[in-house]
C-alpha cells in the first residue's frame, strides 16, 4: 500500500452524483486495486477509466500513475467509448448516498464477473431502467411526431397515428422492452407508456388523465404477440412453455407456465452462438475435473459462464433437487460462483447490492438494536463497543451483522 493511514477520495460519477470513498489502508499501491475499489463502492458495471483533478492545471487529467493521486483528491469515472453510455451506470440500490461513516467499498473481489458467454445475443446485461429510454423510430414516424408535438404545444390537438406509424411505434418499443424483460407486468408497461407520452405529448390518448393507459394496454397485446412469434422461432425462453415440450400430464396451455420470477432478467437464455446442448454437456464434464484442481478459479469461472444457458434450462425445466444439483454443478456452491450466478440471472452484483443496502439501513438497525434491553443488550454490548471505536468499514459491517444475528436469537458462530 502507498500509505498506512486512512485516505479519503471524492468519486464523481456525474455532475449530480458524487460519492465519498474511504480507504482504511490508504491509497492502493496499484491502479488495478484502485479500479476494484471504485467498481465495488459505486456498483459500476462495464469498462471504465479514471481521471484525477490536477492541481497545476485545475482540470481533470487521465490517471495513469497511482503516485499522482493524493489524499482528499477528486477522481472522475469515465466509461469506455466501446461500452456505451450505460456501461458505467451504477446499480439502483447504489444510487442513494450512504452514511459517510460507512461509505467505503468491499475489497475482496479482484476479478470481473462474467455474465454469460459473449456470443449469446439473448442474454440481458442490464436491469430495468429507472427511466425507460424511448427509442428512435423510423424517419417518417419521427417527422410526423415532430410536427405533432409542435401542433400540440400550440392548440393541444392530439395526433392520431396511422396504422403504419402505430406499428412502427409498438414494434420498436416492444423490442426495447424485451432488452430488459420478456414478461413486463402492468406497472412496467404503464411506466413505458408514461415515458412515451412525456417524450411525445401529442400521442396522449383520450379516456384517462395522462393519456397513457391506452398505450399500456397496446404494449401488453403487442408483447403477447411478440412472445408467440419468438416461440415459433425456437427461443428457449418461450419454447419451454410450448405443449410439445411439456410432459403429458402438463400438456395444457395454462398449466405449469414457467415465467421469470421477480428480478430475473435472464430466465432461460439461449445457447451461445455455435454451441449445442451436446457441446455444452462436454464443457460441464470438463468443468467437473477443473473444480478438483487447485488455484484454478479463472478456468472454472469461464466454464461456468459458458455453460450458464445449459444450467438454467436444466434448473427451470427439470427442477432438480439440491443433491442432484450439487452433483452436476459442484462449482455453483462456492462463494464466488454464488455471486457470479446471481449477477448472471439478475444483472445485479449480489455483494455490492447487499453491502449498499446494509450501509443504507445501518442507522435504523442500530437504533432498533440499541433500544433493546435485558439479555440482548448484554450480548451486543461488547460488539457495539468495538463498532463505535473502529473506523474500518469492514469491521463495522461485521459488528452490525453480528448484533443483528444476536437480536434475531441465532448462533453467531
Amino acid at each position: 500500500m502507498a500509505q498506512n493511514k486512512t485516505a479519503k477520495l471524492l468519486v464523481q460519477l456525474s455532475d449530480e452524483d458524487k460519492r465519498k470513498l474511504i480507504l482504511p489502508d490508504g491509497i492502493p499501491g496499484t491502479m488495478e486495486e484502485l479500479l476494484v475499489n471504485v467498481r465495488d463502492t459505486c456498483g459500476i458495471r462495464g469498462n471504465f477509466r479514471l481521471q484525477y483533478q490536477d492541481k497545476d492545471f485545475g482540470a481533470f487529467v487521465n490517471l495513469t500513475n497511482i503516485g499522482d493521486l493524493e489524499n482528499l483528491g477528486t477522481i472522475k469515472v469515465i466509461s469506455s467509448p466501446d461500452e456505451g453510455a450505460a456501461a458505467a451506470a451504477p446499480t439502483t440500490e447504489l444510487d442513494q448516498c450512504h452514511d459517510e461513516s460507512l461509505s467505503s467499498c468491499s475489497t475482496d473481489t479482484d476479478n470481473t464477473i462474467l455474465l454469460s458467454s459473449p456470443e449469446s445475443v439473448s442474454s440481458r446485461t442490464q436491469p430495468w431502467p429507472k427511466v425507460f429510454p424511448i427509442p428512435v423510430f423510423s424517419y417518417d414516424t419521427e417527422l410526423q411526431l415532430e410536427r405533432g408535438n409542435a401542433s400540440y404545444l400550440v392548440d393541444g390537438k392530439r395526433l392520431v397515428p396511422s396504422p403504419r406509424m402505430l406499428q412502427d411505434i409498438l414494434q420498436r418499443i416492444c423490442d426495447e422492452i424485451y432488452k430488459y424483460k420478456a414478461y413486463p407486468v402492468k406497472e412496467d408497461r404503464f411506466e413505458v407508456a408514461q415515458a412515451l407520452i412525456k417524450k411525445h405529448p401529442c400521442l396522449q390518448m383520450p379516456g384517462n388523465s395522462d393519456g397513457a393507459l391506452g398505450w399500456a394496454e397496446r404494449f401488453g397485446t403487442k408483447m403477447s404477440n411478440f412472445r408467440t412469434y419468438m416461440k415459433g422461432l425456437g427461443c428457449s425462453e418461450f419454447a419451454v412453455n410450448s405443449l410439445k415440450n411439456k410432459a403429458s400430464d402438463d400438456a395444457y396451455p395454462a398449466k405449469n407456465i414457467k415465467r421469470p420470477k421477480r428480478g430475473e432478467a435472464n430466465h432461460i437464455p439461449s445457447f451461445p452462438l455455435g454451441e449445442s446442448a451436446e457441446q455444452l454437456e462436454e464443457e460441464r464434464q470438463a468443468l467437473l475435473k477443473e473444480v478438483k484442481k487447485r488455484n484454478n478459479e479463472r478456468i472454472v469461472r469461464e466454464k461456468m459462464a459458458k455453460t450458464f444457458a445449459l444450467r438454467r434450462q436444466e434448473i427451470v425445466d427439470k427442477q432438480p433437487g439440491v443433491e442432484e444439483l450439487q452433483e452436476r454443478w459442484p462449482a455453483l456452491f462456492g462463494e464466488e460462483e454464488i455471486c457470479a450466478e446471481f449477477e448472471r440471472i439478475t444483472t445485479v452484483p449480489l455483494q455490492a447490492r447487499f453491502l449498499a443496502s446494509l450501509d443504507k439501513l445501518s442507522g435504523n438497525l442500530l437504533q432498533v438494536i440499541r433500544s433493546k434491553g435485558g439479555a440482548i443488550r448484554e450480548k451486543t454490548k461488547d460488539t457495539l463497543q468495538v463498532m463505535d471505536q473502529s473506523l474500518d468499514i469492514n469491521v463495522r459491517r461485521e459488528c452490525l451483522l453480528k448484533c443483528l444475528i444476536m437480536y434475531l436469537g441465532e448462533d453467531v458462530s
